[in-house]
């Protein structure tokens, strides 16, 4: 039987803290729930989600959250799979979120950049700028990647030193201006600094290129790029393009999974285009075939930007887009929305949150099913090794035979 699936990960929407959100600081955190009190409260009105309702985000959030319903109206009649999952990894990152989805939790700790200031080793950056032939770096601490453009943008054109910053993540940012550092010289800076950071177990080096004159105008480019190490075992990715289906990756996806088990990567910016392009390969990609699709811009312009009305305007979008998605889904095709981590932008800071994800599932002529409490994140990456017919995964509970 022909075989299509479908994951859009909407980056960063938890629906509520998890269990052991207070390991993270986290108890009380939900990024669904906040969005919604925010948006009525300044907005006058609800948030209007009715297509995620439908598919049974109301009754998942509410579950995630003791009961507590999010304020929003409620669907009146749900058709859709729908759950809420905890995560087993030990970090809330990106990595962790996305290799778990795909059937493999990390298990270890990440190397992490705790200081606030001076954050890397000095024999780091010593090596770091030798082979790279820059005068030295600017930053060297944690920092919103917004704010610093601002406060150093001026200074790293002027001198030529690429600006160096992380955050609570395992992560070392690159930020350089397109024009007058280049991005070619960009991309080869966070390569050579990928490998000197494999001995500290740093999980990503993320290359932020910008435009703008000064200050007032320094913008992110849509030519970010991700240099992750590879997950530590093969993901149901890897196992089905092994056995000869195709794996699509729109978006950030392929870097986040180091491009294994990547058929083909498709590049896009803003949350339009990337609905645009999900549709345009839901049209054409043939049988065992995933589309893959990370919408990035929930986390990266609203989640840490502690901005719940931008956040709430963006799921209204994405909401509005919603059908045209289902219409799209044939006979055979696996629709699974879900999220990597929570970043609640009224909690305090601007990291993500730890918190339960929603899993949100559609096929054509499905009917209300409550998927319930998800023990880890894998259990999506096992109902695809299940749907697709695939060796199982070491982790999570297939959940397919619940939609059926």
């Amino acid at each position: 039987m022909a075989k299509k699936a479908v994951i859009l990960v909407l980056d960063s929407f938890g629906i509520g803290y998890a269990p052991d959100a207070d390991k993270f600081g986290d108890v009380g955190a939900n990024t669904f729930a906040s969005i919604a009190k925010v948006f009525h409260a300044k907005k006058g009105r609800q948030l209007a989600l009715p297509n995620l309702a439908k598919l049974g985000l109301v009754k998942a959030g509410a579950a995630a959250s003791g009961g507590q319903q999010a304020d929003i109206v409620d669907a009146t009649t749900v058709n859709g799979g729908y759950g809420f999952a905890r995560e087993l990894s030990s970090g809330k990152d990106t990595p962790s979120g996305h290799w778990e989805m795909a059937g493999v939790p990390v298990l270890f700790d990440w190397g992490y950049f705790h200081d606030k200031t001076n954050s890397f080793p000095a024999d780091f950056l010593d090596e770091l700028c030798r082979l790279t032939g820059v005068p030295g770096i600017l930053g060297n601490c944690h920092a919103s990647g917004t704010d610093i453009l601002v406060k150093l943008g001026d200074e790293h054109i002027k001198t030529g030193m690429p600006i160096c910053y992380t955050s609570a993540d395992s992560v070392f940012q690159v930020a350089a201006h397109e024009e007058h550092f280049g991005l070619a010289r960009l991309l080869d800076f966070c390569l050579v600094a990928r490998q000197l950071l494999d001995k500290y177990n740093i999980g990503r080096v993320i290359a932020r290129p910008f435009l703008g004159e000064n200050a007032a105008n320094y913008a992110r480019t849509g030519n970010r790029r991700d240099y992750s190490v590879l997950p530590p075992a093969a993901t149901v990715l890897d196992k089905l393009t092994a056995a000869g289906g195709k794996v699509v990756s729109i978006g950030k996806i392929a870097d986040i999974y180091a491009h294994q088990g990547i058929s083909e990567s498709i590049k896009a910016t803003g949350l339009p285009d990337l609905v645009d392009q999900t549709l345009q390969q839901m049209a054409i990609q043939a049988d065992n075939s995933l589309v893959f699709t990370n919408l990035v811009d929930f986390d990266q312009n609203f989640g840490h930007r502690r901005d719940p009305i931008g956040y709430g305007e963006a799921l209204e979008y994405f909401d509005q887009r919603l059908p045209a998605i289902i219409a799209a889904c044939e006979p055979d095709t696996l629709l699974i929305l879900t999220a990597d981590h929570g970043c609640d932008p009224t909690w305090p800071g601007t990291e993500h949150t730890r918190e339960y994800i929603p899993v949100l599932v559609y096929k054509p002529g499905i009917q209300d099913v409550d998927l319930g409490e998800r023990m880890t994140f894998a259990d999506i990456g096992q109902t695809l090794a299940d749907y697709f017919g695939l060796d199982a995964m070491a982790h999570g509970d297939s959940f397919l035979t619940n939609l059926n």
